[in-house]
């Protein structure tokens, strides 16, 4: 047992070698091959869910707790998938951008096919096994939620990736299908103001990967490999990322105008304070070589890393806005 890699684990994407990963216990080993750091983004959608369904008076502890299980052990399995597929494929060979930021599990000989089978086994069954109760639950809707997300589990690498479909099924799956679908599941009934008011959260996971995306724009393009983009280019993509943050905002202040969101949630306002380092940021090509002052261990991502840093502050200061806001609505009446 390594408490202390299990946080590193949950924060960053550690680089390890072989040596080191022997030493590991399975949970560590795991943590690591799912890249379980990029799985607080799939909580965040899977808390607004639940406080949304709080905020409407139909909050259900044990289907919330169900939800959170299925839909972070179906995104840790996606991940494992994605790294069976691009090794199967040849993606991550001659030293590709995803073995130089965190380990590649099979490329670098830390995992069999057999044992990352067993893993995609075992996350895939937990995913459902959670699923299921839902699944009774909610009946014909949910089964449908549910399959949509077995569809982008299975084929987000492959093909969707690989014709610009990739950040389309990000958008899709982070707002409408996790909030919107999260929000049914766990009270009952589906509300299209949830599934609007899902989408500045949503917007938030697609700057990540198209941050991503940018960071390995070349690599992609001579792998063939036509994410949104390779197609749109280099540096229509980075303005791209900085009007879907615009929109973020823009959109939470349409829905407190509306009236659908109290003035409490421009609390979101606060997530701004980054957006100068954003935006020093995006408005220029990557640099070729790592800057002196930039950290090392993050280095090669890029745009990427800034997108995640934002999401992070954006969908904190969104769900402490609609954890206040429930309060206050509470307190009033």
């Amino acid at each position: 047992m390594n408490v202390n890699m299990w946080l590193k684990a949950i924060q960053v994407i550690p680089r390890i070698d072989k040596a080191e990963w022997d030493r590991l216990d399975i949970i560590s080993k795991w943590l690591i091959s799912t890249r379980a750091a990029v799985l607080l983004m799939t909580f965040i959608s899977a808390a607004l869910a639940g406080i949304f369904a709080w905020r409407d008076g139909g909050f259900h502890l044990g289907r919330w707790a169900l939800l959170v299980v299925g839909l972070i052990f179906a995104h840790a399995t996606n991940n494992l998938i994605n790294d069976l597929t691009d090794y199967k494929r040849g993606v991550d060979k001659d030293n590709y951008f995803r073995t130089q930021y965190g380990p590649q599990p099979l490329q670098q000989g830390l995992l069999t096919i057999r044992t990352l089978l067993m893993y995609i086994a075992v996350t895939g069954l937990i995913a459902v096994v959670a699923g299921i109760p839902l699944v009774v639950q909610g009946g014909s809707t949910a089964l449908w939620l549910m399959l949509a997300g077995v569809i982008f589990v299975l084929f987000y690498t492959f093909p969707l990736k690989y014709i610009g479909l990739g950040e389309v099924a990000v958008l899709l799956i982070w707002g409408p299908l996790m909030v919107g679908g999260g929000y049914f599941v766990v009270t009952g009934g589906w509300d299209w103001n949830v599934v609007w008011a899902s989408l500045p959260y949503a917007l938030g996971p697609t700057t990540v990967l198209f941050g991503k995306h940018i960071d390995k724009i070349q690599a992609d393009s001579a792998k063939k490999i036509r994410t949104m983009p390779v197609i749109l280019g280099e540096k229509a993509a980075r303005f791209t990322v900085l009007g879907m943050i615009a929109v973020q905002y823009i959109t939470v202040i349409a829905l407190v105008l509306s009236g659908y969101f109290t003035p409490v949630m421009l609390l979101v306002l606060a997530g701004l304070t980054v957006i100068p380092k954003v935006w020093a940021m995006y408005k220029d090509p990557k640099p070729a070589i790592r800057p002196e002052a930039y950290d090392e261990s993050i280095w090669p991502l890029w745009f990427s890393a800034m997108s995640f840093m934002h999401n992070k502050r954006f969908g904190m200061f969104l769900m402490l806005g609609l954890i206040l806001e429930v309060v206050l609505r509470l307190w009033i009446l």
